[in-house]
């Protein structure tokens, strides 16, 4: 079957790769974790199961008395019992519209429980996993599951799951009821059957894959823009403009191809769930009427079976309906559990440091494979040192910072503190040890106190006031309506990106680890905040080990150290006065800077 629309798009040579995006969970894994939901909340779906059961018997009840109200006329009975027959419907007619709020409301609460369930299990997941996995997945990926798909799932939580429990059950007694009733109606049924069973097989086989690929192509439309958003100014500086824009393009229009092959499918799937309910309708009456005229049927109970064949059309209807859109929900069910597909490394509980020195031995690292980005790269920095990084953009910095943070595992060599191999140590350990502190800063919603205290959860008001003037944030932080219980982030009290970078200094003050790793931590600071914030957090940070990578080399002419990165390696190695009388290339980046 075939036709304009029905010819799935061709693969996008500038389609993005998934080498660097999280993984999407695999049948195996979803259907794991849909047990595992089902488990969870199998009272609440039993009730639910059993308010449905009573509401669809209740329902059943008028077609019951009217096929015998017409039996007993047929039969020419000189009274029909009206009063009784109408008061029975009326009970069942009550019944039934109690039940039937009852199942929505239950329905409705699965739906929330199952969706918040699956929130949390999403972001207790991802914070769990290495920070280089969600670094090298990107923004674009990560910021289309927990909007876009989380989105789309929740219309399922809510409506599918619990509306396809409602389908099923109901369609399962409808037929129970036409087979006691008149079992060569229930036969009826299935003349229909085969053309439902052909084309739910027609859709159902093209329907998966293509949502999966309207998912990621909306995903590289996100990531495409969100990338170019993030990166103005340098597509700005570089006059990237028209290259963003064909590449949005291109992700765009491979995204609405998707789309429309997707309602091309669905043009041709609805229109057979329609015939199907005809042609079941149109057999009962047929194929049931030649009964009623060879005498094997009375009237009333093909009255009977034609008002249940009837009835059928609205679960059948509920089931494909939701079943397709389970379709859409299991692309961005499967996108959400991938998380689970990758392992937490635990790490080795007994690597412990026995010191504070920090060694990068021949260490090679890439994003890619067989693309380097780091240089057999040897490096040593005794307890209490002060050492900055310096160097052109993308010459390695950030990417050796965040080795020496622990954040990435070399692809050779190793990274040591006191002489342990973080790559082994657990990340919980790690983190004890070692902070990283980059130019991206969060200020989470909640109150002041709140905020600093994700750093050391005991401190007192007393050591929260102190790390606030640490970093030079007392005086703003005082001047907040409620102080340190004013509420911040979204829809509080707004921070500007200086006072969010001294929030998390301030945490950093809290949390007292022994080394630091600082990208470019007071980039948001003017010149002279930065300077003023850098000497403070200089004396609160005396003897710990400091890291620090910075574009403004005042923070490398007080450092005890400087190594020059250019291209993947260390070129220089010293401290400031040598290395300016040495006149290499730090020389040359001092007098530039500094004239």
């Amino acid at each position: 079957m075939t036709g304009p629309g029905l010819v799935p798009p061709q693969y996008d040579p500038a389609a993005p790769r998934s080498a660097t995006t999280l993984p999407v969970g695999s049948p195996a894994t979803v259907r794991r974790y849909v047990r595992e939901l089902l488990r969870r909340h199998r009272r609440a779906f039993t009730l639910l199961v059993a308010v449905n059961a009573v509401a669809v018997v209740a329902s059943m009840t008028g077609p019951y008395l009217l096929g015998s109200l017409v039996d007993r006329l047929a039969a020419g009975a000189d009274r029909l019992h009206l009063g009784r027959t109408l008061f029975l419907f009326a009970v069942a007619l009550a019944v039934q519209t109690l039940f039937v709020r009852l199942v929505r409301l239950r329905g409705a609460m699965l739906g929330e429980e199952t969706l918040a369930d699956l929130r949390e299990d999403f972001l207790v997941r991802s914070v769990r996993l290495p920070p280089g996995v969600l670094e090298r997945a990107g923004t674009g990926d990560l910021l289309s599951r927990v909007t876009t798909d989380v989105d789309r799932l929740a219309e399922a939580m809510r409506q599918a799951v619990p509306q396809l429990a409602i389908g099923v059950v109901w369609a399962g007694l409808l037929l129970g009821g036409l087979a006691v009733t008149a079992p060569p109606l229930a036969l009826c049924v299935l003349v229909a059957a085969p053309l439902l069973v052909v084309g739910c097989r027609w859709y159902f086989r093209r329907a998966p894959a293509a949502y999966r690929s309207e998912a990621a192509g909306y995903a590289a439309v996100a990531a495409a823009l969100t990338e170019t958003v993030d990166a103005g100014r340098t597509v700005e500086a570089h006059r990237l403009g028209a290259r963003r824009v064909a590449l949005s393009d291109r992700r765009i229009g491979q995204w609405t191809a998707w789309e429309r092959y997707t309602l091309a499918l669905r043009s041709v799937f609805l229109p057979v769930i329609s015939l199907t309910h005809t042609t079941v309708l149109a057999s009962v009456l047929l194929i049931g009427g030649a009964f009623v005229l060879q005498g094997w049927l009375d009237v009333g109970r093909l009255t009977t079976g034609a008002l249940l064949a009837q009835m059928l059309v609205e679960p059948v209807g509920i089931i494909l309906r939701w079943y397709d859109e389970l379709q859409v929900a299991q692309v961005s069910l499967a996108r959400l559990v991938g998380v689970r597909e990758i392992e937490p490394d635990a790490g080795d509980a007994s690597v412990r440091p026995e010191g504070r020195e920090v060694r990068a031995d021949e260490v090679r690292f890439g994003y890619r494979e067989g693309v380097d980005v780091l240089h057999r790269v040897s490096l040593g920095v005794p307890p209490g040192t002060r050492l900055a990084l310096v160097g052109p953009s993308g010459a390695g910095k950030s990417t050796l910072g965040r080795l020496l943070a622990g954040i990435y595992a070399p692809g050779s060599g190793r990274v040591t503190l006191g002489a342990a191999e973080l790559a082994r140590m657990p990340a919980e350990r790690v983190r004890e040890h070692v902070a990283l502190v980059n130019q991206e800063h969060h200020v989470f919603v909640g109150s002041l106190r709140d905020n600093l205290l994700l750093a050391r959860a005991g401190a007192d008001d007393g050591e929260l006031w102190s790390a606030l003037a640490a970093v030079g944030a007392d005086g703003w932080a005082r001047a907040l309506e409620g102080g340190l219980d004013a509420e911040v982030g979204s829809g509080g009290q707004g921070l500007t990106p200086a006072q969010a970078q001294q929030v998390a200094l301030a945490r950093l003050v809290l949390a007292d680890p022994h080394t630091l790793v600082l990208d470019e931590a007071t980039s948001l600071l003017d010149p002279r905040a930065a300077r003023h914030l850098e000497r403070s957090l200089a004396r609160v940070l005396e003897g710990r080990t400091v890291v620090a990578i910075a574009h403004r080399l005042h923070t490398a002419h007080d450092a005890d150290l400087i190594a020059v990165v250019e291209g993947g390696r260390i070129t220089e190695l010293g401290g400031h006065d040598a290395l300016v009388a040495a006149d290499g290339a730090y020389a040359a980046l001092w007098r530039s800077w500094h004239g």
